[in-house]
């Protein structure tokens, strides 16, 4: 699995969650997760989420970090938003590592009561895909700033939530190659 950071400010509109994002954009034809910084602002043609799509809900912040994640072993969505979930859990655990105490809902975060993250899983004929948002700033919403976390701090989160989430899965691979079928001696 590919962790790749985006040094420059890259917005994200929705448009990222398609399949083959990464291998579109940056070569990447592996699993992965392509992390970067800047503004959100999803428009209705690219909401997922039918629920906010019916509410025309809008889903945007000024400064956000967006994870986004593809894997290609499969694409049956219960098993990405499992996989979104433990991704999720990364996120909180490394928060809590840091000293920012956040409480989970499914796969949201809130700090002090107000959301802090946006997410979405879904796939294609190809992929499962997850968009995993955290506000570094925002007017109305929970953000890292108001966690007091500072602006210099925030491309080592990035970096280390990444390779958490990658080390999570050489883990994983690792264990599925060292244990037996049941009913094998």
């Amino acid at each position: 699995m590919k962790c790749i950071v985006l040094e420059e400010k890259t917005d994200y509109d929705g448009s990222q969650i398609s399949s083959l994002w990464g291998y579109n954009s940056f070569g990447v034809q592996e699993d992965s997760i392509i992390i970067f910084r800047g503004a959100c602002d999803v428009k209705i043609e690219h909401m997922i989420d039918l629920e906010d799509r019916k509410e025309n809900e809008s889903i945007w912040s000024e400064d956000m970090l967006s994870f986004i994640i593809e894997h290609f072993d499969s694409t049956n969505l219960k098993l990405i938003y499992a996989r979104q979930r433990l991704f999720t859990a990364i996120v909180r655990e490394y928060l809590a590592d840091v000293g920012v105490s956040t409480s989970r809902e499914g796969d949201d975060l809130f700090l002090e009561g107000k959301k802090l993250t946006v997410s979405i899983a879904s796939t294609s004929a190809v992929s499962q895909k997850i968009h995993f948002g955290i506000n570094v700033t925002h007017p109305v919403y929970g953000n890292l700033e108001e966690a007091g976390i500072k602006a210099g701090e925030i491309p080592g989160l990035m970096q280390e939530i990444g390779m958490r989430y990658v080390r999570e899965f050489e883990d994983i691979e690792k264990d599925l190659r060292k244990s037996r079928p049941l009913g094998v001696v």
